[in-house]
């Protein structure tokens, strides 16, 4: 079940469960027709007999295939390759293609990108044994995630995590409720780093949200115009928190996203050099 906590303008769907290869990724080529984006979750777990009983799983991992059977550890090892099979999957529904037929690379600092595909933005975040993917072909996308019943010391991690304005706002909480708002806040500030690249490179005390995690804000609460910025945050299976930062950078919107013609140009130009 996916509740929604403080949502965006219209402009994110709300994320959805995918239980595995036989999901109905459809809803993906929907939401990507509406919205420009997609962003889903599952467990691990739920995609571990597609992993064990996968014939063509080599074909699938493509690159990484090699890490895969370099891991030691069954549990990572399991986990690590769920999370790619459902980023292809998602992006496969996404792009009216076969998972087999996606090149899954990564970028400095282990983002994941679709080689080939320069307009496609990809996110992917996992926690405990939660999966959640985001796409957008409109712009970047980041998603993160934390267990709801996560608890984070608003004294040891104030001052670092939030703002001064934001500090404001949590002090006369009570302490359940403040806890949920700033794992809410961890959270939106993790999913816009990460659809700017930046990672924990940009200090969390350094940006914030305004009240209903809408909108950016100065440090002082000031709010900071960034009409192209859309952040949203959900309920989970019941117990995740999942946030989703959107930018819309102003691309074609049309909404035919099949991999044939959203191939990039340089990239097919590179291919056609290396064929006799």
């Amino acid at each position: 079940m996916t509740t929604p906590v403080h949502t965006g303008a219209g402009r994110i769907g709300a994320p959805f469960h995918v239980s595995g290869p036989d999901a109905p990724w459809h809803r993906v080529r929907a939401a990507m027709d509406r919205h420009g984006t997609a962003v889903v979750h599952t467990t691990w777990g739920e995609w571990l007999a597609a992993v064990v009983a996968e014939p063509a799983l080599r074909p699938l991992l493509g690159r990484d295939w090699q890490r895969y059977r370099r891991t030691a550890d069954p549990t990572v090892r399991y986990r690590f390759v769920a999370s790619r099979l459902v980023t292809k999957y998602t992006a496969a529904a996404a792009l009216h293609t076969e998972p087999v037929e996606l090149d899954l690379a990564y970028r400095t600092g282990g983002r994941p990108y679709l080689r080939g595909l320069d307009q496609i933005d990809v996110s992917l975040t996992h926690t405990d044994d939660l999966i959640a993917v985001g796409i957008s072909r409109v712009g970047r996308i980041g998603v993160d995630a934390e267990p709801a019943g996560r608890r984070m010391s608003y004294e040891l991690l104030g001052r670092t995590v939030l703002t001064p304005a934001e500090r404001a706002a949590l002090e006369p909480l009570a302490d359940a409720e403040r806890a949920a708002a700033m794992l809410r806040l961890w959270t939106l500030k993790e999913a816009y780093t990460k659809a700017l690249g930046q990672g924990l490179r940009l200090g969390f005390d350094e940006f914030g949200f305004d009240a209903d995690g809408s909108g950016l804000a100065a440090p002082d609460g000031r709010p900071v115009r960034r009409d192209a910025w859309t952040f949203a945050t959900y309920r989970v299976l019941g117990r995740y928190v999942l946030s989703v930062a959107r930018h819309d950078a102003g691309l074609d919107s049309s909404p035919d996203t099949a991999a044939h013609t959203m191939l990039d140009e340089g990239f097919m130009d590179a291919v056609g050099e290396l064929l006799p």
